[in-house]
């Protein structure tokens, strides 16, 4: 009988503050970078002031990810960032 690996993981809170009723999502390796088929990572903003929150549920790990803002790559300015192959930079989340 094979064994099951049990994955920990953890929740984890994304926050953004931007223009009150943009469209935000929160995307990185832990989902492929997917802005379009996993609407689960849309950002709500409860109070309508511009804060932005998504709880995901992520493995221990090492994850980059960013926001995207209205159709465009933002890092989170809250983060430390690495340096992607795209020239650009990537937040980074230790869990």
């Amino acid at each position: 009988m094979a064994k099951t690996k049990i994955v920990k993981r953890k929740r984890t809170v994304f926050s953004v503050r931007t223009k009150p009723g943009s469209e935000v999502i929160v995307a990185g390796t832990f989902n492929n970078w997917d802005t379009v088929s996993n609407k689960k990572k849309v950002m709500k903003d409860e109070t309508g002031n511009g804060d932005f929150v998504k709880t995901l549920v992520l493995p221990y790990g090492h994850h980059e990810y960013k926001f995207y803002i209205n159709g465009e790559w933002v890092a989170d300015d809250k983060a430390h960032w690495v340096h992607n192959e795209l020239g650009t930079l990537n937040s980074v989340i230790d869990i």
